[in-house]
């Protein structure tokens, strides 16, 4: 008996979700910041990978799926990044009012 690979992606993809919830949610907050810096790289990462997929499906789902994916990914890098921000800015000394 032969497992199709669609239950196969789908055992994996579920599997990532559990584990990504639960190394998220233990994680301390003094290391949210610098993992956020990873996560913004690892985005990156998908976009090209994206990209890339896009560019060799020959059907027209598969092209909007790829389309679709680089754009969710810009919008995680770009929401990490201002994320970022944010909390490096919670971190600076306070000009004192004269």
């Amino acid at each position: 008996m032969e497992v199709s690979h669609t239950v196969i992606n789908l055992i994996i993809f579920v599997l990532a979700i559990y584990v990504g919830y639960h190394v998220v949610w233990t994680v301390t907050p003094a290391l949210h910041t610098p993992l956020m810096a990873v996560t913004n790289a690892i985005s990156a990462i998908v976009i090209v990978g994206a990209m890339l997929a896009a560019a060799q499906t020959e059907t027209v789902a598969g092209r909007t799926m790829g389309v679709l994916a680089v754009a969710l990914a810009a919008v995680n890098i770009f929401g990490g990044f201002l994320v970022t921000r944010r909390m490096l800015e919670m971190f600076k000394k306070k000009e004192k009012k004269q």
